[in-house]
């Protein structure tokens, strides 16, 4: 037997998901400007290691000779990412959505355990509510990186009218690094979350669609049996 819970909002659902095509476009119209002043790459010296990006992979995808374009979609999508972030962040503080997700004090030591348990070394998890630790972590890092993206963005694009800003991130070379680096590691993070979306299946997936997910029921004691676990501790004791 089947037993449907709630577990998101529509509040949430909405912005997450306006948030996939916004972050897209601004990614996308990101590397249309950079292609006009590529100087980030690993290395050393005169040894590079790996360059962003290859000037194959920017006529592969027709990058080169659009700055003007990739400028002016830029500056568009930022206002709606930030609009977008602000509503999501006061959301979060107003409906108190923030506890389901703020680390605890355990949430680095567990996260260890749902690490190795993703990578089939360890079988089961920790106690957990609607977000496991490494998830707290992750989704409260990408807030930050969020901020960071939206203000390095700002000190870059007005480098004189927002000259204090530039200079609090260490003037405008190290915004527009600190700005590429930020946009990297989001990126990384959209992989490893669609790749885990796929392993978690389809009951996660809907949960994000229709705010719903099921949990198997067991007939003769009528216990729910989770999919996964569930921290039975308050929020008041698990904060104590």
């Amino acid at each position: 037997m089947k037993k449907v819970i709630h577990k998101h909002p529509l509040a949430i659902r909405w912005l997450h998901w306006l948030n996939f095509p916004i972050l897209t476009i601004m990614i996308w119209s990101g590397l249309l400007i950079y292609w006009a002043n590529d100087v980030y790459r690993l290395g050393w010296g005169d040894r590079t290691v790996l360059k962003f990006f290859p000037g194959s992979f920017n006529k592969a995808l027709n990058i080169p000779f659009r700055l003007a374009e990739g400028m002016s979609i830029h500056f568009v999508f930022m206002w709606l990412f930030a609009i977008n972030g602000v509503i999501y962040f006061l959301y979060l503080v107003f409906s108190g959505e923030w506890k389901f997700i703020a680390p605890n004090r355990n949430s680095l030591k567990e996260s260890w355990l749902v690490i190795l348990h993703d990578l089939r070394i360890k079988r089961g998890l920790p106690p957990q509510k609607k977000y496991n630790a490494a998830q707290r972590i992750a989704y409260t890092a990408v807030i930050i990186m969020g901020l960071g993206m939206l203000l390095t963005g700002l000190a870059i694009y007005k480098p004189v009218q927002l000259n204090w800003l530039c200079a609090m991130f260490g003037g405008y070379e190290w915004a527009r690094a600190e700005h590429f680096t930020i946009t990297i590691l989001l990126v990384l993070f959209f992989l490893i979350h669609i790749i885990q979306v796929i392993f978690a299946g389809w009951n996660n997936f809907r949960a994000m669609v229709t705010g719903f997910e099921t949990e198997n029921i067991d007939a003769k004691t009528e216990t729910a049996m989770p999919t996964e676990p569930i921290n039975t501790k308050s929020e008041t004791d698990e904060q104590a």
